[in-house]
């Protein structure tokens, strides 16, 4: 009896019937499952799934201003420790400082979401109506149950299935984990039926869409295909797998989703095309952006993004990343006669790939810091000096930012949405993919890789010209092709601080490589010392003073910060790549055991 308490005390949220803002949600029983007479139609699905739309465990939202400095999506490669989104202070986690927690990841409030979901699918088949309209709610809900323990597999690997909803004395929940593949296996057959009952986007109406959908199997798939190759004969591989099958599966999924035809790359040829795809308060009419949050101030939904897009955000572009764009000859700027060099912020930016102009914000008159009625308002240097909101590293984030006039900073009125899918992503899915099966040919990147570069005006990339390719300072990825390399550096550069970064570093274990031993830099700093012209603010000069730089004259933001400023990142790859069972996770269900690789 007091184990089934104490397994309450964590898994409550399994287990009853929670009341939610919902209007649908409200109307259900805290404490009974026996509210058959509330599901009677298609609308009553309705109200009930919007209730999963709102939870934040689901889908990323940020209303707040906070001191957080979030924007969006564009600051999740700063917190989750990328090697090419820097924050402020360095990342514990990357650093091996993580402790096994308590209840954290654990907890009733952490599997809640899977509740309400299994919630659903213990009522839905109550309702009566047309058929395809409650099968477009089952598409969704059976989406959020994989966006959910997708999340749970990517922090803890193997986890508990349940696609029921349980009972208080249901020896369900004393079952062991099961394995990421069974989970994975799961998961595809959900989507699969996601993807067949969701309608096409069509009209935008704030629902999840088959496109959507789509998207999602393939990334999952992918992830865990990656992550059975190259974790393959390690404490992380799968026994018996290799992954090839789930790759196969991302790329047949893609493929799917090219021949819809419903989709396409915006913005191509248009100027700052790419920095526009993601400033926007609407996706109504994009053809390459298909689930995404719209905010609405007047109706009290808004975020206080700008406040930190306009400055540095508590964050800054690695030189890694900088330094990962190509010139316009379509070369590396190791191997390229066009590359100016770094000195400045002009040259870094000069003759490069133009979605590294479009990523970071340049001194070059064009780079709209604020947008007042008087005329635009361009940046002129790093936001070193603004204490709360600083650039870690010179490299100021422009991306995402949607200028609006300086009086608006003090507010939480921006309206920039959220994306959550867009079609880029699943172009470079196919490209990965059928690299990685060593399928693929010249047309394939043509429609997907060469579809992204052609929205900024770069050159194709053609095989035979990347397999010429020398790297005179070494390829990213040492072990791995020159095609595998360029195919990764692509999906690097499009996708950057979107991110998708620590789940691509993990996924192809690669934090040996590129976190173990890492202490990254930032641009060069004399550009901003001496006088200057336009004359900056009274507080820079100290302010850039203070900065720590390396040998080579290179913004060091962790020179000083113990305990990576002799080392660089101290990444256990025996152990850093999953995050442990909480200690009392393990002692309420033993069967549980045995904990994460290293963390006994």
């Amino acid at each position: 009896m007091k184990r089934i308490y104490l397994l309450l005390s964590l898994f409550a949220g399994l287990l009853l019937a929670g009341s939610c803002n919902d209007e649908f949600m409200d109307r259900v029983p805290e404490n009974s499952v026996n509210d058959g007479a509330l599901w009677k139609s298609p609308t009553d699905l309705q109200l009930y799934v919007n209730n999963l739309y709102s939870r934040s465990d689901l889908l990323l939202r940020d209303e707040g201003g906070g001191g957080s400095c979030n924007i969006g999506i564009y600051t999740l490669d700063r917190d989750n420790g990328s090697d090419t989104e820097i924050p402020r202070d360095h990342s514990t986690r990357m650093n091996g400082e993580t402790i096994v927690p308590t209840t954290s990841g654990w907890a009733a409030s952490d599997w809640r979401a899977l509740r309400d979901i299994n919630y659903f699918f213990a009522h839905y088949q109550n309702a009566t109506g047309d058929q395809a309209e409650i099968n477009k709610y089952v598409g969704e809900a059976l989406a959020f149950r994989a966006i959910f323990y997708f999340n749970k597999l990517k922090n803890f690997g193997d986890v508990p299935w349940y696609d029921n909803l349980l009972n208080s004395d249901d020896e369900m929940l004393y079952k062991p984990r099961d394995s990421r593949r069974f989970v994975v296996e799961r998961l595809m057959e959900d989507l699969d039926n996601a993807v067949s009952y969701l309608p096409l986007k069509g009209s935008w109406n704030g629902r999840l869409n088959k496109e959507a959908a789509m998207i999602l199997q393939a990334r999952i798939a992918l992830y865990e295909g990656t992550w059975e190759k190259y974790h393959a004969g390690t404490a992380f591989g799968v026994q018996g797998q290799d992954g090839a099958d789930l790759i196969r599966k991302a790329a047949d999924v893609t493929d799917a989703l090219i021949a819809l035809n419903t989709c396409e790359p915006d913005n191509v040829g248009a100027a700052d095309g790419y920095w526009k795809l993601f400033n926007q308060k609407s996706y109504a009419s994009s053809r390459e952006v298909v689930f995404w949050r719209q905010y609405n101030y007047s109706l009290g939904l808004a975020h206080g993004w700008g406040k930190y897009s306009a400055f540095g955000a508590l964050t800054g572009l690695s030189k890694t990343m900088v330094d990962s764009y190509l010139c316009t000859d379509g070369k590396p700027i190791d191997e390229s006669p066009l590359y100016q060099g770094d000195d400045n912020l002009l040259t870094v930016v000069a003759n490069r790939d133009p979605r590294l102009n479009q990523t970071i914000y340049v001194n070059d008159g064009k780079h709209i810091q604020f947008s007042e009625t008087s005329g635009d308002q361009m940046f002129t240097y790093p936001a070193f000096d603004i204490n709360d909101k600083l650039c870690v590293t010179g490299y100021q984030l422009y991306k995402g930012h949607l200028p609006t006039t300086g009086a608006s900073m003090a507010t939480n009125n921006h309206e920039a949405a959220m994306i959550y899918f867009r079609y880029g992503e699943a172009l470079l899915i196919n490209a990965e993919a059928k690299a990685e099966l060593g399928t693929i040919a010249q047309t394939d990147l043509d429609k997907t890789v060469n579809k992204l570069r052609e929205r900024v005006g770069m050159p194709k990339m053609v095989i035979a010209e990347v397999n010429a390719f020398t790297y005179p300072n070494g390829k990213e990825f040492p072990a791995l092709s020159n095609l595998v390399n360029e195919i990764r550096r692509e999906r690097k550069v499009e996708l950057a601080a979107e991110g998708f970064r620590v789940d691509d570093i993990f996924r192809w274990a690669a934090a040996g490589v590129l976190i173990k031993g890492y202490l990254p830099k930032g641009a060069k700093l004399a550009q901003w010392q001496g006088t200057l012209s336009p004359a900056p603010s009274a507080n820079f000069g100290p302010a850039v003073a203070a900065l720590e730089v390396d040998a080579n004259g290179y913004i060091s933001p962790y020179a000083k910060q113990d305990p990576v400023k002799n080392t660089g990142y101290n990444f256990n790859v025996n152990r850093d790549y999953l995050q442990p069972l909480p200690t009392e996770a393990i002692r309420i269900n033993p069967d549980l055991k045995p904990q994460n690789p290293g963390w006994e």
